[in-house]
């Protein structure tokens, strides 16, 4: 009996005892508890827990359900699948125990002949929860079923709750004996191999309380009303009416694994691995396109992670069996064929749902290439250093830059022998989503979470970029996101990340600024641009602002880059080949470039040097770039194996990564670069380029920072008029300026030594009459007051050691001074030995009056200094000195 003929009989037969017939529900879950319906009582959960009148007493349905928890036992047993159909019938305060009962037996063993599914009922067994007398009295004197048939088992099997407060109850199931050739005899009870649950009834006639697990709860009275959930098992039912070992090799997936054994050349039954990844596939396939069918798109997140987690795994399996071609599109045409008499709506959508596994499949296999590689890299790195877990670092690399999924990479792992640190890789990818959080909300979009651009990438494919010939084209909307979260539309104000099928925007890269400008939309709609980015590898994204109208995804647009700008930034780039090659010639091969940045009509280039670059060779860098221009040298780009770019000499960026076709930029018979950027078509373009000075910017690296073109002819403009004016200051000619003004600078040098002198001069005269204010305190000379403001700190310091040297005359002796400079009060205190052998100390002295002035301070214990906030704190302070001293004598 096929699989769709079983489903009609259910329907009939409870359609014809007075059931409502509910077609099935999408597997997309309308619960927010649930990512996709697992069981077929889910679309009726809101009428067993009273939350919506059921509009009927009794109902039947036929549920498509998924359910992933046990995802690596499908293909190695006979009944785990993530896709299956349940089929059901329900009672709302209608019928109980013996009416689910009588129905279940009625259609399990009437003749097939007579519109049942003809089991011999010898074969059934049943099981019912150990208290429920109710049920196994039923069951052996109603129905006539043998008491030793009948078996009584634990809460676990046979009690069913929601796993949450509301209604619960006891379980009979329903078993079929499949013979001795699945194992011992005894019961399911013992062997559940053998003894296959193909149906179970539940009897919802309980109120549980809160509690964990499947026994761990209170249960706290009566329902009000009782009502019946019964579900069988579909696929299980077709296994025993077509008389195949397992569920695989029904009718609906049997035709999946034969024509995935036609692309592989694998015979199916030939070895056990090859026939789990047969079954892999088989049921793979079919959930995939079960869950496309009902909307749901391949992603990073939620059930969209779901469907390519296991899209993906079916593809790999393919390739395991020898199959390295796209296969999807055959294997889509037969699970399509198969499901479409049960499921019509799969026909009728069925371009859309290739259209999606296609593109998902091509994604897909573009990672494995790379990932299976990086992969087995770090595999072998880590069995060579006799070591058996893959880090949590290279699985979260394998995941944010290849996109392989980590259960992807914990199976192949585990193919070869390792686990993986799954630990670390969580701890990395939360990390990753705070700041991605964190970076939403600060609306930048470098740091976002990617896997909304690489959604756009592997729906839509790579952003074709049309710059080096355009300034603008049409395009279409392929991705929006608005404040860092996709989004359907955008509206006037909204800060909005576009991503184009094509653009002629240089997103920023390779050390050259993004191009800024404007995408205009069909109705009226701008935006205006203000960075580009590719987050992940061929996706472009524009940042701006929505300056008029709503920009909607699939718009189409005109995008229109600022081209000053461009032509700006190309001069600098070229101009920096030109830099680099110079440099070059002037240095030697060491002077490789170490980074760069190309903005408008300005650039910076760092490159290796143990030591500074002299003036003179700066200047002869400069000579000759400019000569260069003068020359009129043709620049161009070409697309050439990169094996062939290096024998002809063009120099590549160190610690670059470059594919096996590049980009050569040529200037002429002077320089030959690897890039990616836009450049000008001549060096005449340029007009000038002025070196500004050379730098260090870390060990064995330096950097030259330049101008080009207009900003260039600006600056020596503004030189020239500086030079004009200091010319007629100095009453002197341009050359003898640097002299003149040498000059200038020595004779003032020797005044501010002068006056240096005469101020410290000025402020040791003040010694004297401050030692005469020498206070006895029980022995102690203190010395406290303030000085003229204004006073530096050094002018302070000399001024209280003058002081404590005056007043010492073998006692002990404290100087404590004041000023205020710059607005904030400065102390400075200093004690004599006679004075510290009392435990009078500096340090703890400058502290103390520091703290009145809302500052802090320190020093030795013969000379401290400190400084605080709040000028008019002085007096507070030197109070607070002389109690402390007082104190401490």
């Amino acid at each position: 009996m096929e699989s769709a003929e079983i489903r009609r009989r259910w329907l009939r037969f409870y359609e014809e005892r007075g059931h409502t017939v509910v077609p099935s529900a999408s597997l997309i879950a309308d619960d927010p508890t649930l990512l996709l319906v697992p069981a077929g009582m889910v679309p009726f959960k809101p009428y067993f827990l009273g939350e919506v009148k059921p509009p009927f007493v009794r109902a039947t349905s036929v549920q498509k359900c998924v359910r992933t928890p046990d995802i690596e036992e499908v293909g190695k047993t006979t009944r785990h699948g993530t896709f299956f159909q349940m089929c059901g019938n329900f009672s709302f305060g209608d019928y109980f125990k013996e009416g689910a009962i009588r129905y279940a037996w009625e259609l399990l063993t009437t003749p097939q002949d007579k519109g049942g599914y003809g089991l011999e009922p010898e074969k059934l067994w049943i099981t019912v929860y150990e208290q429920d007398d109710e049920a196994e009295q039923i069951w052996r004197d109603v129905i006539g079923v043998p008491a030793e048939r009948i078996q009584r088992l634990g809460m676990g099997p046979n009690f069913w709750s929601m796993g949450v407060p509301g209604p619960c109850g006891p379980c009979s199931e329903i078993n079929y004996d499949r013979g001795p050739e699945f194992g011992a005899e005894g019961g399911p009870a013992v062997n559940d191999e053998r003894y296959v649950e193909i149906w179970n009834l539940v009897f919802m006639q309980y109120e549980r309380g809160p509690g964990e697990g499947k026994e761990d709860f209170p249960i706290l009275g009566d329902l009000p009303a009782k009502n019946i959930d019964t579900g069988l098992g579909l696929e299980r039912l077709a296994m025993i009416l077509q008389g195949v070992q397992n569920m695989y090799e029904t009718d609906t997936l049997r035709v999946v694994i034969d024509k995935a054994t036609e692309l592989t050349g694998v015979r199916y039954g030939q070895a056990h691995d090859t026939d789990v990844a047969l079954r892999v596939v088989a049921d793979h396939m079919r959930t995939s396109m079960m869950l496309i069918g009902d909307g749901v798109t391949p992603g990073n997140e939620g059930r969209g992670y779901v469907l390519r987690r296991i899209m993906r795994r079916a593809i790999r399996n393919m390739r395991l069996l020898g199959a390295h071609d796209p296969v999807a599109a055959e294997l889509i045409d037969v699970v399509l064929k198969s499901m479409g008499e049960q499921y019509p709506e799969l026909l009728t959508d069925r371009k859309r749902i290739e259209t999606v596994a296609l593109a998902e499949e091509a994604a897909f296999l573009k990672t494995l290439r790379a990932g299976t590689n990086i992969l087995d890299t770090a595999v072998t790195e880590t069995k060579s250093a006799g070591g058996t877990v893959l880090s949590g670092d290279q699985a979260f690399l394998l995941h944010d830059t290849w996109g392989f999924p980590i259960d992807l990479t914990l199976e192949m792992a585990s193919e070869q022998g390792l686990s993986v640190d799954e630990d670390g890789f969580r701890r990395l990818m939360k990390e990753q989503r705070d700041r991605a959080k964190a970076d939403a909300r600060a609306k930048k979009t470098g740091h976002a979470d990617l896997s909304a651009y690489r959604e756009v990438a592997d729906r839509s494919g790579s952003t074709v970029f049309t710059g080096y010939a355009d300034n603008q084209n049409e395009a279409t909307v392929v991705g929006l996101l608005v404040d860092g979260l996709p989004a359907p539309a955008a509206t006037e104000g909204d800060e909005v990340e576009v991503v184009l099928d094509r653009t002629p925007f240089y997103a920023e890269g390779g050390g050259q600024l993004a191009d800024t400008g404007r995408i205009r939309v069909e109705g009226g709609a701008v935006v205006e641009v203000r960075d580009v980015q590719q987050p992940v590898p061929g996706v472009s994204v524009h940042k701006g602002v929505v300056q008029v109208g709503e920009v909607t995804l699939g718009a189409a647009v005109l995008a229109q880059i600022d081209l000053v700008r461009r032509r700006a930034i190309a001069r600098a780039h070229s101009a920096t080949h030109l830099t680099h090659q110079a440099l070059r010639d002037a240095l030697g091969p060491t002077a490789a470039q170490a980074g760069s940045e190309n903005s408008p009509g300005r650039f910076r280039f760092d490159f290796g040097s143990p030591t500074a670059v002299p003036g003179t060779v700066l200047t002869d860098v400069e000579q000759k770039i400019n000569e260069v221009l003068a020359r009129e040298l043709d620049v161009t780009a070409e697309v050439l194996p990169i094996a062939e770019a290096k024998r002809q000499g063009a120099i590549a960026e160190f610690g670059e990564k470059y594919g096996e076709h590049v980009r050569v930029v040529t200037i002429g018979d002077f320089s030959k670069e690897l890039c990616g950027g836009t450049h000008v078509h001549n060096t005449a373009q340029l007009g000038l380029v002025k070196l500004l000075g050379e730098s260090s910017i870390g060990s064995g690296v330096r950097r030259v920072e330049a101008l080009v073109g207009v900003d260039a002819y600006n600056f020596l403009a503004r030189e020239h008029t500086v030079v004009a004016q200091l010319t007629e200051l100095v009453k002197g000619r341009p050359e003898e300026l640097p002299d003149k003004i040498s000059g200038m600078l020595a004779k003032l040098k020797d005044a501010e030594k002068e006056i240096e002198r005469f101020r410290a001069e000025k402020v040791l005269q003040a010694a004297a009459g401050l030692a005469e204010t020498a206070q006895d305190v029980k022995g102690v000379a203190l010395v406290t007051g303030s000085v003229p403001e204004g006073t530096g700190a050094d002018d302070l310091r000399r001024l209280v050691l003058d002081v404590r040297q005056r007043v010492s005359g073998g006692r002990p002796a404290v100087v404590a001074l004041f000023t205020v400079a710059g607005g904030r009060p400065l102390t400075v205190v200093a004690t004599n030995e006679a004075a510290r052998e009392r435990g009078i100390k500096a340090g703890e002295l400058v502290r103390t009056a520091a703290k009145a002035l809302g500052g802090g301070g320190g020093g030795k214990d013969d000379v401290a200094q400190g400084g605080g906030q709040n000028p008019a704190a002085v007096p507070e302070a030197v109070e607070a000195v002389q109690r402390l001293v007082t104190e401490k004598a």
